[in-house]
């Protein structure tokens, strides 16, 4: 089965966005217009085919959208095309890492809820290959997986970025006691680079924290949740459920200045 790409749910929005919006056309009524079954569109619509640049021409031609409208979203849709890392098979990564990633560089906004360890995308070198391998990877594939982390926090600076982070987290010394606290020092200079990293604290009962999740925005298409598991990932998009999660987190978790100083006081042994 064809795994969903963030590139194709991207075009496929914006095109269904065409579509009601400006051709003020119905599914059956616009397919029929295309030649396409209204399956095929309606896969196109939701990202669940691979939009070619020829399939943005024809449905964008025969919604008649003007000229400039038209190339520029061609144009995207070519730059999509294009490879980056993400979109390219590395030995030792699974594919949904590179699926992952893909959204990542799309969003707008991420959040990061975890209880029990700091998120991948704020790791340092020693925590991750330290919780790599207590999670039974080789040398080498550690290093591999670290690379691929590294170059998914090259996202941060252009994106709007909050973590939820459980106080549990701040005692846990994967990678040895300078691991965590080279980590902890790592948090408190995300505050400087305009990061929101808030605490919750412990004892807090909730049962839709049990497992990290990350939730990736995106300014064209719907929201989409990536939850990692050994060795894979799972991505929901029916994400209401954690947007009402979320809502309790943000009410229970202490404020970005109370979280700072939590960290600090932990860092000094307080």
């Amino acid at each position: 089965m064809r795994r969903d790409q963030p590139r194709d749910r991207e075009l496929g929005a914006r095109l269904r966005a065409v579509r009601v919006e400006q051709a003020k056309l119905s599914l059956e009524a616009a397919a029929k217009l295309i030649g396409w079954s209204a399956a095929k569109l309606s896969r196109t619509e939701n990202g669940r085919r691979m939009v070619t640049t020829e399939d943005v021409a024809v449905v964008l031609t025969t919604y008649k959208v003007p000229a400039a409208q038209r190339e520029q979203m061609i144009s995207d849709a070519q730059i999509g095309q294009q490879d980056g890392w993400w979109s390219r098979t590395i030995p030792g990564i699974s594919p949904d890492l590179g699926t992952l990633a893909g959204y990542e560089q799309q969003a707008k906004a991420l959040t990061d809820c975890s209880l029990l360890v700091v998120p991948g995308l704020l790791h340092t070198y020693a925590y991750a290959i330290g919780m790599l391998r207590a999670g039974g990877l080789s040398d080498t594939d550690a290093e591999l997986r670290w690379m691929a982390r590294l170059r998914r926090q090259q996202v941060l600076p252009g994106v709007e970025y909050r973590a939820f982070i459980g106080e549990a987290a701040l005692h846990t010394p994967f990678g040895g006691a300078e691991a965590l606290a080279e980590q902890l020092r790592a948090l408190v200079s995300g505050y400087d680079r305009g990061l929101s990293i808030r605490l919750i604290p412990e004892h807090i009962p909730m049962h839709g924290l049990l497992h990290s999740w990350l939730l990736i925005e995106s300014p064209i298409s719907a929201p989409v949740l990536n939850v990692e598991l050994i060795g894979s990932a799972v991505f929901v998009f029916d994400v209401e459920p954690y947007l009402q999660l979320l809502d309790m987190v943000d009410d229970c978790a202490l404020s970005t200045s109370a979280s700072r100083d939590k960290i600090v006081a932990t860092m000094q042994g307080s």
